[in-house]
């Protein structure tokens, strides 16, 4: 396959996207513990923002991925080839995750796992695309990541899909009768998940009675637009964005004294561990995501055992996204028969054709396929958040 061209502008323009961050790209957070001198092993990099209002995202896509490198390379590997795995913070910052991946093609990365979020994410699909380094996200919804880049294959839902089945998901649930919608106008994700819901809401009758915008410049007080979702008599407020927005929201409800149903999507999975928010408030938040930590399957509980038990803390689906994505990689990988010695733009040629013919079943769904897209097929589940944590709903 041919190396194509790609404007730079592209990356410019995502930077806008993203996160607002400054200062130099973050440091190496990952082991390279089973590199020897002259051993070739395959060599995954990883993308995301470890520190910042996004950090954790990124932390829950680092650890998951170094608990499945860990498994791999202590089953022998990846066609007899070890992995060894480099991962850098980027801040949800579009240069910074820029300058993350020159620092690992520095490295001598060949596949990349990442990146977290969507805006960075954009950026680094133009580099990659244009150096044949095949990548795989395990959390970057938007459209964006994948339009005209054959290389990038996404592991969550994209935009447009967690738009469409929430909708679904409301309506099947009789969880509310008159909807809210606040969103993010300035965000490509929260506006491709609400654009896409409103499309839907029409299609099974949901009543939208109030729609709301705010932008990255001013997601502090939604007190306006909350007051005007209760003067329309929203019952069910439908949230496309992220934890740290949804933390206030929650609060500054409360202290207007508005009660609807709140419903989120895989943005909301981290309201727990946000600072000094009162966790009491997040009771009966609904959010939609392909993982459940307290899913009884073995799979499931053996992913999240290890993980509390090496990094604290109960993963998210971020988390569970990363870990399925190694393995996916292994079995694309596996059946290419490939050895690190190929070329980056020979992985990335195989693992094209590979990842299409793959049916994966893993943490964040079973029968997982992906088309030429790049789009993944699997089946959402839902939790509401009770007593503190998640718990799973039909």
């Amino acid at each position: 396959m041919k190396k194509k061209a790609m404007s730079l502008g592209l990356c410019v323009a995502m930077a806008a996207t993203a996160l607002v961050g400054c200062g130099d790209n973050g440091s190496t957070a990952s082991t390279e513990s089973v590199e020897t001198s002259g051993e070739l092993t395959w060599r995954i990099g990883g993308i995301g923002p470890t520190t910042g209002s996004a950090a954790q995202y990124g932390q829950g896509v680092q650890n998951a991925i170094q608990i499945a490198v860990d498994e791999i390379n202590e089953a022998g590997g990846i066609n007899g080839y070890q992995i060894s795995f480099n991962f850098q913070d980027d801040e949800a910052d579009a240069q910074k995750s820029v300058n993350a991946y020159n620092t690992l093609k520095d490295w001598g990365m060949q596949i990349l796992e990442g990146t977290v979020t969507s805006g960075a994410c954009a950026a680094v699909s133009a580099e990659t695309y244009n150096d044949r380094i095949f990548q795989l996200t395990p959390s970057a919804s938007s459209t964006s990541v994948t339009e005209g880049h054959d290389n990038t294959f996404q592991i969550c839902f994209s935009d447009p899909n967690q738009g469409t089945v929430s909708a679904d998901y409301i309506a099947d649930n009789a969880l509310g009768t008159k909807i809210g919608i606040i969103y993010d106008s300035s965000d490509p994700y929260s506006s491709g998940v609400y654009q896409n819901f409103a499309t839907e809401a029409a299609n099974v009758g949901l009543e939208i009675v109030a729609t709301e915008a705010f932008t990255a410049d001013n997601k502090t007080d939604f007190s306006t637009q909350l007051q005007k979702c209760k003067d329309a008599g929203a019952d069910l407020l439908f949230l496309p964005f992220y934890y740290q927005e949804g933390s206030v929201v929650l609060t500054q409800a409360n202290q207007m004294g508005y009660e609807p149903t709140m419903f989120g999507v895989d943005g909301f999975d981290g309201l727990l561990g946000v600072k000094d928010f009162d966790v009491s408030l997040a009771e009966g938040v609904y959010l939609l995501t392909p993982f459940a930590a307290d899913a009884e399957d073995e799979a499931t509980q053996s992913f999240v055992s290890k993980y509390e038990e090496q990094f604290g803390g109960t993963p998210n689906q971020f988390a569970a996204d990363a870990y399925d994505g190694v393995y996916i990689l292994k079995e694309a990988l596996e059946a290419s028969n490939l050895t690190p010695a190929a070329s980056n733009e020979e992985i990335c040629d195989a693992l094209i054709t590979a990842i299409q013919n793959v049916t994966y079943n893993g943490l964040t769904g079973e029968n997982m396929t992906w088309n030429a897209a790049g789009e993944v097929s699997k089946d959402p589940k839902a939790v509401i958040i009770q007593d503190g944590g998640y718990v799973s709903v039909q």
